[in-house]
């Protein structure tokens, strides 16, 4: 069970509001659901927790790339949701590993036969690649300006949606959705 959620900062303070994420398909598209929700381009957290797993914040603030952090993104990767999160750029991963030519068979052999070293080189290169580090990743500093240190991120609990907003004195506005 996911519970997610669009906190907006505003002049009058935080603003909540539950938000499903299942016409979500990249973070983009994220990104412009959180726009969306505040139309004075002001700074939106988007709180994503997956019960005793992890959790992920996503901040977008006007126009500016959205910035991500992730608790635990092996636990993350086993999410649709959290999917949306664990980009390439985050996982430090080059977009274009694994296209085109890497994918054809160029080594000369016939259909049914194998070549067991360069398959098992490539099964090698390609868990590396695709590896998801187990713990945080992401910018520990995405809650810094707003109160919430990178120590204290780091250190939530499953129940980090309701620290942060806690922390960000945004409790009761978030209950209201919960």
């Amino acid at each position: 069970m996911y519970f997610a959620a669009l906190l907006a900062r505003t002049e009058d303070g935080w603003k909540a509001s539950d938000t499903e994420l299942d016409d979500v398909e990249t973070l983009s598209d994220l990104a412009d659901l959180a726009r969306e929700s505040s139309p004075d381009e002001d700074t939106v957290l988007v709180l994503i927790e997956q019960e005793d797993a992890w959790f992920g914040v996503v901040r977008v603030d006007g126009e500016d790339d959205p910035r991500i952090y992730v608790s635990d993104a092996a636990a993350a990767a086993r999410s649709s949701y959290g999917e949306i999160l664990l980009t390439d750029e985050l996982l430090g991963r080059d977009p274009d590993d694994g296209d085109d030519l890497d994918a054809l068979d160029l080594d000369g052999t016939e259909d049914g036969e194998s070549d067991e070293a360069d398959e098992e080189a490539d099964d090698r290169a390609t868990g590396s690649a695709d590896a998801v580090p187990h713990g945080p990743v992401g910018d520990p500093q995405i809650l810094d300006d707003l109160g919430v240190s990178e120590k204290e991120l780091r250190l939530m609990s499953t129940e980090a949606v309701t620290e942060i907003a806690e922390s960000l004195g945004a409790s009761e506005t978030l209950e209201t959705v919960r």
